[in-house]
């Protein structure tokens, strides 16, 4: 099963249009957003995904009920601020990472196979070895970076223009730039 993987779409309708093009290419089964819309109006974008929308909500979304008419509009799921999907016998945590704190915890439970997780608009994959003794357990950290426009700065924070595609069966994935 392919999963796709973007977050912090902050507005960006041209990005968004190719981010859905890419994943209804791709054949994925589901797509995950890590938060931060902004506008609810983004959400709707959604519409012509080939795929299961789910996603949760990020520091930038105040428009919250708004958000959520959106996705049911769309029969999209909004799970709050932490979501969680059982996926081919995988387990994933679904957050912001609005706190560093709190995504530490969870990678640190042990509860997830794959916590997907957005804010920084930098590109993560890091493997997380967490749990004692016989309960030791991995768990694979992905951000796709944010799917915003490229943008020239002093920062990294716009740099990475870009999406996951993830399968549950190799559980390979891959970054795409927009």
């Amino acid at each position: 099963m392919k999963i796709g993987i973007i977050s912090d779409t902050h507005d960006d309708l041209e990005n968004v249009h190719k981010a859905i093009d890419l994943f209804n290419d791709e054949d994925t089964n589901y797509v995950i957003h890590a938060g931060d819309y902004v506008f609810p109006g983004v959400v709707r974008e959604f519409q012509n995904l080939g795929a299961k929308f789910i996603g949760v909500l990020g520091n930038n979304d105040g428009e919250r009920s708004l958000l959520l008419k959106s996705f049911l509009d769309i029969e999209g799921e909004l799970r709050g601020e932490l979501g969680e999907i059982d996926l081919d016998r995988l387990k994933f945590g679904i957050y912001h990472g609005t706190s560093k704190e709190i995504k530490e915890m969870l990678v640190n439970s042990g509860r997830y196979d794959i916590l997907v997780c957005g804010h920084t608009h930098i590109r993560e994959s890091t493997l997380a070895l967490n749990g004692t003794g016989k309960n030791n357990k991995k768990t694979l950290v992905l951000n796709p970076g944010t799917a915003h426009k490229k943008v020239a700065s002093k920062s990294r924070a716009f740099e990475e223009s870009g999406v996951i595609i993830f399968d549950t069966q190799t559980k390979e994935y891959r970054f795409v730039d927009l």
